[in-house]
């Protein structure tokens, strides 16, 4: 009697070495999944992501694994380049390319001059960048744990189910036993694709639209497309890194501002440029990798009503656009050192842009209406050329955070640098406004203000204003007024 009770005593402690039954999405047996679906796991306790083991989805009917997890692998670098930086490429960036996926092109694979991406960490191809994103495969928070696929790499009407070795998580509770095949974590996709017809998506966090993530509503949409389309997302929090290209006469609209949060991650040490090759600004230059949501070579956008945003601090915009004619409507963009990154055409509205230093960075041109900017450092580093505006701000609010928030900095490299503001507020800006104006060339500065009052409506002291700006004159700079105030002026093209 006393062995059996040792034995039983024995086989209690084996057991409750084990976390009880996780919660699992998509459900066991669940169908119409959609296709960018990610996979959670919820435990009954804080949950901690190992650092060996797989996570592998694998085709019901033909058993053939089609998408798998390597948690041997860090999600990337933590630490900057200590190379020098490299110089732009000289053969522009060919954007007309047949679009790639994970399961046509190996991540890393250069698709312009510069050298493969090394694979040393995960890698994974978005937008069909294929020389792909570092990304986090796991994501866990508290008891929750959200696995992130590669991308692209399920179809409609296929079944799947999903394994996960027991290395891969640990909980407070006790170890995790590992997901196997006779536990039945298996899910359908929707039998089909969204029709095409309307030219409507609905994407919802929750599996409830079209789409998962606002990712695979932008990898549907044709490139170099001439009708129309709409993506509506609603309220939920999306914890993806955006990026899209080619895109053209889409509108991404969120269901509320506060309540769609579009963030990620990511910086310039996480997703760094090539070793031999600049990224940003220029046009045809290598893309850029940094930013959380990342719109590329696009015409005719319009984003409206939603947050984004980066995690991280550093080189690290919330958005960055490349591309003409695009608006920017009711936007709350936070970001680190540059929180927004403009180079081609953009009309913004009604927008907050929240970040650390060189807040709005780029080479534009950009109109800002009614829109509030808060930053520590200066609030704009704009590198336009001759052939360009640069930014122009009307009736905007500028917030500086320390003592350092100049309105611009600039040096001799950019001679041509324009940032003009017209019946702005100023709170914290110090007296001096702008910085780094080289006074033996600056007769093409456009550092210009007119009407800058305080929050109280009371006109700020000019007195001390930097050498090389300027403050405009009511009457006899009338006419230059008038133009700024002119958002097809300074663009090109009328905002509607």
């Amino acid at each position: 009697m006393k062995k059996i009770f040792i034995m039983l005593t024995a086989a209690w402690s084996a057991l409750s070495a084990f976390s009880s039954a996780p919660v699992l999405s998509p459900a066991p047996s669940a169908g119409n999944v959609n296709v960018d679906t990610r996979l959670s796991i919820m435990f009954d306790s804080d949950v901690t992501l190992g650092d060996k083991g797989m996570i592998r989805i694998i085709d019901a009917e033909t058993d053939i694994c089609v998408d798998s997890l390597d948690l041997s692998i860090p999600a990337g670098p933590t630490e900057s380049t200590k190379l020098p930086k490299p110089p732009y490429t000289l053969r522009p960036y060919i954007y007309d390319q047949p679009r790639q996926t994970n399961r046509t092109a190996k991540p890393g694979t250069p698709s312009g001059t510069a050298a493969p991406t090394t694979d040393e960490y995960q890698l994974t191809i978005i937008g069909g960048f294929t020389d792909g994103f570092h990304f986090y495969p796991v994501i866990t928070d508290g008891r929750k744990a959200e696995i992130y696929p590669h991308n692209n790499m399920l179809d409609y009407g296929h079944t799947y189910y999903v394994t996960v070795d027991p290395e891969v998580f640990s909980t407070s509770k006790g170890r995790f036993k590992g997901i196997s095949k006779k536990d039945g974590w298996r899910f359908s996709v929707k039998p089909s694709a969204p029709s095409a017809e309307n030219r409507r998506l609905i994407v919802a966090a929750d599996g409830s639209g079209d789409f998962n993530t606002l990712q695979g509503a932008m990898d549907f949409i044709p490139d170099f497309n001439d009708d129309h389309w709409t993506v509506f997302v609603k309220n939920g929090d999306y914890e993806e890194l955006v990026y899209f290209r080619n895109k053209r006469n889409v509108t991404i609209e969120g269901e509320s501002r506060d309540g769609v949060y579009v963030h990620y991650a990511n910086n310039e040490v996480f997703n760094p440029h090539p070793d031999d090759v600049s990224t940003n600004e220029w046009l045809g230059t290598f893309p850029s990798r940094r930013a959380a949501f990342m719109m590329d070579n696009c015409t005719g956008m319009v984003l409206r009503n939603f947050t984004v945003a980066t995690t991280l601090v550093g080189q690290a915009e919330g958005l960055l656009i490349m591309g003409e004619r695009n608006q920017v409507l009711d936007v709350t963009i936070k970001g680190s050192g540059d929180a927004l990154q403009v180079n081609g055409s953009t009309y913004f509205d009604n927008c907050v842009i929240e970040g650390h230093g060189d807040s709005v960075l780029g080479r534009g041109p950009s109109f800002f209406k009614n829109c509030t900017l808060k930053s520590r450092n200066a609030f704009v580093w704009i590198r336009n050329a001759a052939s360009s505006h640069g930014n122009v701000f009307v009736g905007c609010t500028f917030i500086g955070i320390g003592n350092r928030s100049v309105l611009a900095r600039t040096n001799d490299k950019y001679p041509h640098s324009e940032m003009v503001l017209i019946d702005c507020r100023l709170d914290n800006v110090p007296s001096e406004g702008w910085s780094g104006i080289d006074k033996d060339n600056c007769d093409y500065i456009h550092y210009w203000e007119l009407g800058s009052t305080d929050l109280n409506g009371s006109p700020v002291d000019f007195s001390k204003r930097a050498y090389g700006s300027r403050r405009l004159d009511p009457v006899a700079d009338k006419a230059i007024i008038d133009a700024y105030r002119n958002p097809a002026f300074v663009l090109g093209w009328k905002p509607e």
